[in-house]
């Protein structure tokens, strides 16, 4: 039995996507907090666990019988730590013999504000005593693609990644990837460093977009500060604006880049291009 958590969310949704094409919908469990938004997920044949990482008795009675736990980093940006070692304590009261945790690529090096609590959460992992892997994830290409339209809108992309390369990688590369550790044999105690297999500046995509939109877009670099201001003051969430800004800063040192192309060779599939993606993106 293998139990995904947060299930119901993008990435959660997509693993299960890829599970079913080589493992009984009978044996994956769809680990959500609500189960009635998740209910199209039982007409595949999925079981649906209620699994709450604020309710820990929740997280011991969703992983009975289960081998293996695929644990979906928390959204809750600065709760997560607590969050996962409850679920970490559940699996490993329930005697799962691997959980596979998303975390950061290069966590260990990583200078973005997000890789605190993936850092935390690996030590957690490192002292339970589970078997564990550690899916070290980049970017989501999708993070830079949702800014399209509005780039379209005003002939600008913004960000302050100045020349930074960013080896990006789809929601669905990253599922692909999960679901293959979760299917092989022989997978504790490894690490990837997943990202895209080319990298690509912001000026390069803004170069993508206005080729294939036929709409000129042009990446205009701004001071951090000024960055996180203009995304506030378009209406994002502090948080998730300084999240933005400060992920950007550290693309510019490097941080968004890999070249070890671990991702593609896990799932045996390159990973969607970046004139792909924008393709994608421009369709929608």
């Amino acid at each position: 039995m293998i139990a995904i958590t947060g299930a119901n969310g993008q990435l959660g949704r997509l693993v299960i996507q890829q599970l079913l094409n080589t493992v009984p919908a009978s044996q994956i469990i769809a680990a959500v907090r609500n189960l009635e938004s998740a209910k199209d997920l039982a007409t595949l044949g999925v079981q649906l666990r209620q699994a709450d990482y604020d309710q820990p008795s929740s997280l011991h009675s969703a992983f009975q019988g289960v081998d293996k736990v695929l644990l979906i980093s928390s959204s809750e940006v600065g709760w997560r730590v607590p969050q996962h070692k409850a679920v970490i304590e559940a699996a490993k009261h329930a005697g799962v013999k691997l959980l596979a945790y998303t975390s950061l690529l290069h966590a260990d090096r990583s200078t973005l504000a997000l890789a605190a609590e993936h850092l935390a959460t690996e030590q957690l992992l490192a002292d339970s005593g589970l078997p564990y892997t550690l899916l070290r994830n980049g970017w989501y290409s999708e993070n830079y693609l949702a800014a399209i339209p509005v780039a379209l809108k005003y002939g600008v992309l913004a960000g302050c990644a100045k020349e930074g390369r960013i080896a990006s990688a789809s929601r669905a590369d990253y599922a692909a990837a999960a679901a293959a550790v979760l299917t092989k044999e022989d997978q504790a105690g490894l690490v990837y460093e997943l990202a895209g297999d080319t990298a690509y500046t912001l000026t390069e995509l803004a170069a993508e977009i206005s080729l294939q939109s036929g709409t000129t877009v042009v990446y205009q670099d701004m001071a951090e500060a000024d960055y996180y201001v203009m995304l506030q003051q378009a209406g994002l969430p502090d948080g998730l604006a300084h999240i933005l800004a400060d992920s950007d800063t550290a693309a510019s040192r490097g941080d968004l880049f890999d070249q070890s192309c671990q991702l593609s060779q896990l799932t045996g599939k390159a990973t969607l291009s970046l004139k792909a993606a924008v393709a994608d993106a421009l369709k929608n």
